[in-house]
C-alpha cells in the first residue's frame, strides 16, 4: 500500500460475525452437508407481498428519485401512527428521521453527539457495530460489565459510578443483542434520570422492539421523555434486511442539525424502499408480522430448553428479538477439555457438525470468551436439525 491509511480506521476491529460467515460459505464450497447457519441474525422471512408489490409499482411508475433527506412525509406519518397504535406513544413525525438503514441513523446519531476524545457508556456484553460507530466518530466506548442478574444491561448506579469528566452518554440496547434481553422500565427510567441530571444523553438501539415477546418489557423507551434518542429499523420486525431502511427519533431540538448532516452524508434514504415501507403498515401487512412473531416466540420456547438440555445453559430467558446466548463452557470441555474457548468451540462446531454460530468475542470482555450467541431467525426444522447435530457431537 503506497499511502497510510487513518488511524481512525486502523481502530476498528473485525466484524467477527461476517468472518464467521466467511469461513462458513468456504467451507460449504468443499462439498459435504448442508451448513446451518445460526450465526448471522436475519429473519429467514422476507418483506411480505405488499411490500413487495410496493417496491415494483414504484418502479414501475418511476418513483425512483431523491426524496427529503428525512424521508417521505407519508412515510413518517405513518410510523407516527405505528408508535401510537402499538405502543401507545404519541411521536410526531416532524421528529422522525427516516435513514438508510438503522446503521446510517446510529452514525448520524453519533456524528451529532460526540467529539474527539469523548466516552459513552455501553453494556458488556454488546453488539459490536455500536461500539465502532462511536470510535468513528472519534470517541470512545467504556463497556460496564453488565451482569445476568441485570438481565445484562446497565443500571443507574454503575452508570453514576463510571460517569467521568469526558462521558457524554450511554448508548443501550433493549432487546439487545447479543442477549436477547431487555432492560426494565423502572430502571430505565432511574438510568435515564441520572443521565439528564449529568446533562448528558440517552441512545437506545430499540432494533428488535418489535419482536418483544413480555409486556413488561415490550414498550419503547420513547414514553419516559422526548429527550430520549431512539433507533430503529426496518430489517428486523419487518423483515427488510437488505432494503437498507431504518429511522431514527430524536429531540425536538436535534432535528434539524441530524437533518443537515443527513443532506450531506446520504443525500436521502432509497426512494424504493421508502415506498415499499409504507405497505408495511396495512392491516395485512401488520396481521403476518405478528404472526411472525409468534413464530419467532415458538421457536425460542422450544430451542432454549434443548440448549440446556445439552449443558449449554442460558443464563437469563429472552424476551425478544431472536438470540440465545449462551454459556458454553460445560459444552466445551466436553467436546475439547478444559483449554476450549468459545472461539475454538464455535469452530469445532462449524467443522465438525456442519453447525454455525457467533462466538462471543464480538460482543466484548465480560464472560464471552465462554459464551456463543446462537440466532433462532431460522425455521423450526432447521433449530430441530441443528439440535440433533449437537447431540451426537457431544455424546
Amino acid at each position: 500500500m503506497s499511502f497510510r491509511p487513518s488511524q481512525r480506521a486502523q481502530r476498528i476491529e473485525p466484524f467477527y460475525v461476517m468472518e464467521m460467515a466467511k469461513h462458513a460459505a468456504a467451507m460449504q464450497t468443499q462439498g459435504g452437508p448442508p451448513m446451518i447457519r445460526l450465526n448471522i441474525g436475519e429473519p429467514d422471512f422476507t418483506a411480505p407481498p405488499l411490500v413487495r408489490e410496493a417496491a415494483e409499482r414504484a418502479i414501475r411508475e418511476g418513483r425512483t428519485q431523491y426524496t427529503h433527506a428525512c424521508g417521505l412525509p407519508g412515510l413518517r406519518e405513518r410510523i407516527s401512527g405505528w408508535y401510537a397504535s402499538r405502543f401507545g406513544v404519541s411521536v410526531p413525525a416532524s421528529r422522525i428521521i427516516v435513514t438508510a438503514g438503522a446503521s446510517a441513523a446510529l452514525q448520524l446519531a453519533c456524528l451529532a453527539l460526540l467529539d474527539e476524545g469523548d466516552e459513552v457508556l455501553m453494556p458488556d456484553p454488546c453488539y459490536p457495530c455500536n461500539r465502532q460507530f462511536v470510535a468513528a466518530a472519534g470517541a470512545r466506548a467504556v463497556l460496564l460489565p453488565a451482569s445476568a442478574q441485570a438481565r445484562f444491561q446497565l443500571d443507574a448506579q454503575h452508570v453514576q459510578a463510571a460517569w467521568g469528566a469526558r462521558t457524554r452518554g450511554v448508548l443501550l440496547a433493549s432487546p439487545s443483542n447479543p442477549t436477547g434481553t431487555s432492560i426494565a422500565a423502572d430502571e430505565l427510567a432511574r438510568l435515564h434520570a441520572a443521565v439528564q441530571g449529568r446533562e448528558g444523553f440517552t441512545l437506545v438501539d430499540e432494533i428488535y422492539l418489535g419482536l418483544s415477546f413480555d409486556a413488561a418489557y415490550g414498550q419503547s423507551a420513547l414514553r419516559l421523555s422526548p429527550d430520549i434518542i431512539s433507533i430503529n429499523s426496518f430489517s428486523k420486525y419487518f423483515c427488510m434486511t437488505g432494503w437498507r431502511l431504518g429511522w431514527m427519533v430524536v429531540p425536538p431540538r436535534m432535528a434539524q442539525l441530524v437533518e443537515q448532516l443527513a443532506q450531506h452524508l446520504f443525500i436521502c434514504p432509497s426512494a424504493v424502499a421508502q415506498h415499499a415501507a409504507l405497505a408495511c403498515f396495512e392491516p395485512e401487512s401488520l396481521a403476518e408480522y405478528e404472526r411472525r412473531r409468534a413464530e419467532f416466540k415458538a421457536r425460542r420456547d422450544w430451542f432454549v430448553p434443548q440448549l440446556t438440555a445439552l449443558g449449554l445453559q442460558v443464563p437469563v430467558m429472552p424476551d425478544g428479538a431472536f438470540y440465545a446466548w449462551a454459556d458454553c463452557a460445560e459444552a466445551a470441555r466436553r467436546l475439547g477439555g478444559e483449554g476450549m474457548n468459545s472461539w475454538d468451540f464455535a469452530f469445532a462446531l462449524m467443522e465438525r457438525a456442519r453447525l454455525a454460530v457467533t462466538p462471543g468475542r464480538d460482543f466484548g470482555a465480560n464472560g464471552t470468551a465462554l459464551c456463543v450467541r446462537f440466532s433462532t431467525a431460522n425455521a423450526l426444522p432447521q433449530l430441530q436439525e441443528a439440535v440433533a447435530r449437537m447431540k451426537a457431537l457431544l455424546a
